[in-house]
């Protein structure tokens, strides 16, 4: 008889997890709290337009193959995939800017036009990066942070001190300018920390950056959490949703269901893709592994402030991606990590996904999405949102040399707040823990549970990190946990 597997959540991880345990047999059955699957990933519709409401960076296309070639299938059986030409593009200020193509070859002639001799340091950097992205994503990330002995392999040995230096010190050993800089400690942003606070061995993400390219789902990120929902369904998984999970029933010592909408439903094996620390205050007090003070202490990556716009126009002079560094990163950062609080003159992220994809928003229209990094917790209400739309709006507008305000259709935010209801996210975070030194690997909270027999968890607050990769990863490793344990 097929033991059957309960997840909560329907997140990249979560159903990653379902379709690896339905494949070995597993009887599974996801429960979403949320009208629709997806978690963080879901998708927000209005007059014509559609915004992909969390992830809209598609990097790392290697461990998306990877995951549906498990199931003998391939991405494109599933959604279109778009190279972005340029990938990105990064503002300093008016009439300043780098634009990030989308070979090695078209950077480095960037990088020369800034700061002449950088292209040959830029090489250099990147093959160290696409080693450090080898032994990392090819193989350190695909074990289950079960031991310190899992870090130990001949090829991290050599790379030791890269665990105890950080990326800010390993940049600007090969680079002065600090528009160069700024580009290259970019990527670390994903992992949820400063910098500073990042060992230089993640520097494999410049090599996502850079090396693999930045690519788009036709129809956005949402496809991949469609192809997903359609992988695991043809595999016999049963989804849930508007299911909020109230409790997880524990009787001697072991998992054995959930209260789901007021009812018991039993199972084997209950495994969580929700927000670690809320998924434990389902458990009676006793059966908790981590106390409040655990996650106090923890580093948290940073909450956001979004915005979904809707513009009656084409807007002039961005691409697809498109960052503002024309502020002090070092204050922002100070904001979100040191100081928690609204950071008074915010770096942001624009992204114009109709750019690339014109079914994204109606003809000679577009769809604007826009994004400021926050420290998780802060005071959030909507007169707070309205004066940050006004700042970054107005330096959009001087930056951009164009008006916009007046060809906005309409506005949407999603905050603190939000992050809080619709995901039980800790203190309203978006990328879950960071993936500082004392963060990384073993030392993060665990897949298994130490204290309830089959009990199990997933996501961007353990194994292996923040970002939809390594939630993918995730959602692998546990169910090669569970089939271990069970």
């Amino acid at each position: 008889m097929k033991k059957k597997v309960i997840i909560i959540g329907s997140g990249f991880s979560s159903l990653a997890a379902a379709s690896y345990l339905a494949k070995k047999k597993y009887e599974v059955e996801i429960f979403e709290k949320n009208h629709d699957i997806g978690g963080r990933a879901r998708q927000y519709k209005n007059e014509g337009f559609t915004f992909d409401i969390g992830p809209t960076w598609y990097w790392m296309p290697d461990v998306f193959e990877r995951f549906f070639a498990d199931f003998n299938k391939k991405p494109s059986d599933y959604y279109e995939l778009i190279k972005l030409n340029p990938a990105y593009k990064v503002f300093f200020g008016k009439k300043d800017s780098i634009t990030i193509g989308d070979t090695l070859e078209k950077i480095c002639q960037a990088f020369e036009e800034i700061e002449p001799g950088s292209s040959a340091a830029l090489q250099k950097f990147i093959d160290k990066a696409k080693k450090n992205y080898d032994i990392a994503i090819k193989d350190l990330v695909y074990r289950p942070g079960v031991s310190p002995l899992e870090l130990i392999t001949p090829q991290t040995a050599k790379k030791l001190n890269q665990f105890f230096s950080t990326i800010a010190q390993d940049v600007r050993k090969a680079f002065s300018n600090p528009k160069l800089i700024q580009v290259l400690e970019f990527p670390v942003l994903f992992l949820g920390a400063k910098p500073s606070d990042t060992p230089a061995f993640y520097s494999f993400m410049n090599f996502a950056d850079f090396g693999l390219g930045t690519w788009h789902p036709k129809g956005g990120m949402y496809q991949v959490i469609l192809a997903m929902k359609n992988l695991a369904e043809s595999l016999g998984v049963k989804i849930h949703t508007n299911s909020p999970v109230e409790k997880i029933l524990v009787e001697e010592n072991k998992a054995c269901g959930i209260i789901s909408n007021g009812k018991k439903i039993s199972a084997d094996i209950v495994l969580s893709g929700a927000d670690y620390h809320h998924s434990e205050t389902l458990l009676d007090k006793k059966h908790r592994q981590y106390s409040e003070t655990y996650w106090e202490r923890r580093t948290f990556a940073p909450s956001s402030l979004l915005f979904y716009v809707g513009f009656d126009k084409k807007i002039q002079n961005v691409n697809h991606h498109t960052l503002f560094f024309d502020v002090d990163f070092g204050k922002h950062a100070n904001a979100i990590y040191d100081n928690p609080q609204w950071p008074e003159k915010p770096l942001f992220y624009a992204s114009f996904p109709s750019k690339t994809d014109h079914e994204i928003a109606p003809e000679g229209k577009e769809a604007g999405i826009f994004l400021i990094p926050l420290a998780p917790g802060l005071n959030d209400e909507h007169s707070l949102r309205e004066r940050y739309f006004e700042k970054i709006i107005t330096r959009f507008e001087s930056i951009t040399e164009q008006e916009v305000r007046k060809n906005i259709i309409f506005k949407k935010s999603f905050c603190v707040n939000d992050f809080v209801e619709e995901y039980n996210s800790y203190k309203g975070n978006a990328y879950g823990l960071a993936n500082t030194l004392f963060q990384t690997a073993f030392l993060r909270p665990k897949l298994k549970s130490k204290k309830v027999k089959s009990l199990y968890f997933t996501g961007q607050l353990t194994v292996p990190g923040p970002g939809v990769p390594p939630s993918l990863i995730s959602g692998k490793l546990v169910a090669d946990l569970i089939e271990k344990h069970n």
